[in-house]
């Protein structure tokens, strides 16, 4: 009887040991766009020169994995990105973020401005959200 107890003592802690060597694969952090009537969400075609208020919302997903980076990056008409905005979050807002950015499409008609909304968190997971101002 003491032999299949210290048998099975030993296979728990096994099971145990081998369990804790399991990575988490994390979640990514949440960003999302404001809604309402002054933030345009989705994307939008617009006058030339008009201004665009778009505004998101970001939020750690795990307790531990606190927003570190934020990055607003545009491209225009598929070319490469250019970074417009860049912060590094402390505090706070390593738990919540929020940030409006006011857009100024271009002077000229039938110009796509892609802007990516870019949040990473302490473990390196990137989330985004995309949107397209286009001008008439």
């Amino acid at each position: 009887m003491k032999k299949i107890l210290s048998m099975a003592a030993i296979f728990l802690v096994l099971l145990s040991i081998t369990s804790c060597g399991e990575k988490d694969e994390g979640k990514l952090p949440n960003i999302s766009f404001k809604t309402g009537v002054d933030y345009a969400s989705t994307d939008v075609t617009v006058p030339a020169g008009a201004e665009v208020l778009i505004g998101i919302q970001a939020s750690k997903a795990e307790g531990n994995d606190v927003l570190k980076t934020f990055n607003i990056s545009k491209s225009v008409n598929g070319g490469p990105n250019t970074t417009v905005y860049s912060a590094t979050l402390t505090g706070d807002q390593g738990d919540a973020y929020t940030y409006d950015y006011t857009a100024t499409a271009a002077a000229t008609t039938g110009e796509n401005d892609l802007y990516t909304f870019t949040v990473t968190n302490r473990d390196g997971l990137i989330n985004q959200v995309l949107l397209t101002v286009s001008t008439e």
